[in-house]
């Protein structure tokens, strides 16, 4: 689990782990969101909002009202048209705040203080209530409690060499990380990245789990385990990481889309191994859409089923087609948190883990 600990530091929290054993113009628009790729205009990234603290999470919602967070120092921010940015709510000093979603004019959001986390809605004034407690059901159901981790085949003698980061054999731990949230018909979907699950969660706050997530296999390579510090026995193996999800949002026919990275190395030194889903909300079948993306932490779909994904250290914004399998880059911009969509208009979150943007992406 200390793999997947380390993972999530670096995404989530820089010490809370997204995985566990690891415009000016505020109306800028994009043909992003109509699938107009083929236009030559380059897009381009239009900051709104500078000197931010970790902005893991974007919405949009109605008048272009953005919602962002802060997520280390547990801020939620608000900006309307091109008025200044906001603080809206904060929490108690070392709570997380971050898995920020918008419908329908209501604000919803996670919080997460070590095993502590909650599904929170937003009200007048600043003042939160809280939707359902998501760390009680993982206590109670560890939905990947079943889900075999680690090496799959490994001698005692090369295991015992292992890192601690890179626990030799384990099975899904109970850890909730709430990391993204979106909401349809009265229902709320939730990214769970420490559970590797996507959570429901209906009007009366009961939680239930929609799927878990598929795990990452990956045959360790001699320049993977010089640069992870595995010994040179681990060559040739298979290592199984958590399939840990980063963000949901409904699609075309109802269908949640679901952008995940492995519980693990996310600096292309295992191979680009992130990853996007489509999971049927009704039967919790898991389907792959695209792979071979570096740490995908964000995704906006179309409602022609185009999808844009953030891949942080990769440093850009991709673009899946309707039915392709694989990304093709659309934006190069530093360390992209998170993406998001809204009547045909692109927004995102940029140099996430230095001094954060919110940014409108336009031709």
């Amino acid at each position: 689990m200390p793999t997947t600990t380390a993972t999530r530091a670096a995404v989530a929290g820089l010490a809370v782990a997204l995985a566990a054993p690891f415009l000016t113009s505020a109306l800028a628009t994009s043909s992003a969101a109509d699938d107009t790729a083929g236009s030559p205009a380059p897009p381009r990234a239009v900051t709104l909002v500078p000197g931010l603290v970790s902005p893991l999470s974007v919405a949009v919602g109605g008048r272009q009202t953005r919602w962002f967070s802060q997520n280390f120092t547990g801020t939620l921010m608000r900006q309307r048209g091109d008025r200044p940015a906001r603080p809206v709510y904060q929490a108690e000093r070392g709570v997380e705040v971050g898995a920020v979603s918008v419908h329908r004019g209501t604000v919803v959001f996670a919080t997460t203080l070590r095993r502590q986390t909650h599904l929170m809605r937003l009200g007048r004034g600043g003042a939160a209530s809280e939707l359902a407690d998501l760390g009680a059901h993982e206590r109670r159901t560890n939905p990947d409690g079943g889900v075999r981790y680690g090496f799959r085949r490994l001698g005692a003698d090369c295991a015992s060499q292992l890192p601690e980061r890179f626990p030799a054999r384990y099975r899904g731990i109970v850890e909730s990380h709430p990391y993204a949230t979106t909401t349809a018909g009265g229902r709320t979907w939730v990214a769970d990245a420490a559970a590797n699950a996507i959570l429901e969660v209906d009007r009366r706050g009961r939680v239930s789990t929609t799927a878990v997530l598929p795990p990452v296999p990956v045959r360790i390579t001699r320049a993977a385990a010089e640069a992870n510090g595995m010994p040179a026995c681990t060559v040739g193996h298979v290592y199984v990481f958590e399939g840990v999800p980063t963000d949901v949002e409904v699609g075309p026919r109802g269908q949640l889309y679901v952008s995940a990275l492995p519980g693990g190395p996310e600096d292309g030194s295992t191979g680009a191994q992130g990853r996007v889903f489509r999971v049927d909300p009704a039967s919790g079948e898991v389907t792959l859409v695209a792979k071979g993306l570096v740490s995908a932490t964000g995704l906006a779909v179309t409602p022609r089923g185009a999808v844009y994904v953030a891949e942080l250290f990769g440093s850009r914004i991709s673009r899946i087609a309707p039915g392709a399998r694989r990304a093709r880059p659309f934006l190069p911009i530093g360390m992209p948190g998170d993406v998001e969509l809204h009547r045909g208009r692109l927004f995102a979150t940029a140099d996430v883990l230095a001094e954060g943007r919110l940014v409108a992406i336009r031709r």
